[in-house]
């Protein structure tokens, strides 16, 4: 599925929003792991886009382009602000750790339960 329809799918807000860090912590016990795990998320999603935008523009790649060209290119131009309007990757990261959508896991408390059932 693309990226774009995905995440334009959302309703995340466009600006910052004033979370209830109780409920952050509430989400998985820490207020500064929580902050980590959206952060992390933000990356990936951050990376994600980039990738998918620098494929669709990169068919507009030509190697005798011409200055008239690059500025008449109305489609890429069009890609280009669509993405632009997509909200933060960081505000995309924090709404579908609010949904429950983000998987994560803590390898050292995994470790720790396996030793104490051998």
């Amino acid at each position: 599925m693309d990226l774009l329809k995905e995440y334009q799918r959302y309703e995340a807000p466009t600006s910052a929003v004033t979370r209830d860090v109780e409920h952050l912590e509430e989400k998985c016990g820490n207020l500064y792991e929580a902050i980590t795990i959206v952060s992390k998320r933000s990356n990936q999603i951050s990376t994600q886009i980039k990738q998918e935008l620098d494929a669709k523009l990169q068919e507009f790649a030509s190697v005798t382009d011409s200055l008239e060209e690059i500025f008449e290119n109305r489609e890429q131009i069009e890609i280009s602000k669509m993405y632009e309007r997509l909200p933060k990757p960081s505000i995309l990261a924090m709404e579908e750790f609010l949904a429950d959508k983000v998987y994560f896991r803590r390898p050292e408390i995994e470790e720790n339960t396996e030793e104490t059932e051998s």
